[in-house]
């Protein structure tokens, strides 16, 4: 499934994201918000912004799989972290690196940070959400 990310002239160069993805297909998948949990539930990385970022990223790459699609599928990603100050940048960056690396894709996409106040269980540091398109 062909999806193209766009940096477009007139727009400033985005560090970390792009600002446009464009896809041919016919199947939207949306993935609702992934926390840093087990399968049992349990909590990864309690108090670690970089663990908790890279748990869930893997977990959004488990229900893309469950969906027939892959991180190449994706369109847009959304993170949600509460309480967000720019000192979390680099820990957030640090934990999409580790996860990019180790699931070997390419996690440059359109998308948005979003801080807010409060995330469904007070130990989350961050939930991403995805969409994609695939054949």
């Amino acid at each position: 499934m062909p999806v193209t990310t766009i940096n477009p002239p007139g727009l400033p160069t985005p560090n970390g994201y792009a600002h446009v993805s464009a896809a041919t297909g016919s199947r939207l998948i949306h993935i609702a918000g992934q926390a840093a949990h087990d399968p049992d539930g349990t909590i990864v990385g309690p108090g670690d912004l970089i663990a908790q970022t890279e748990r869930a990223l893997g977990n959004v790459a488990i229900a893309l799989a469950a969906a027939e699609a892959t991180f190449d599928d994706v369109v847009n990603l959304t993170f949600y972290v509460p309480n967000w100050d720019e000192s979390k940048y680099p820990a957030l960056a640090e934990g999409i690196r580790a996860a990019a690396t180790a699931l070997g894709i390419n996690p440059i996409k359109p998308g948005a940070l979003v801080g807010v106040a409060s995330l469904g269980r007070p130990e989350w540091l961050i939930e991403i959400s995805a969409t994609a398109v695939t054949t």
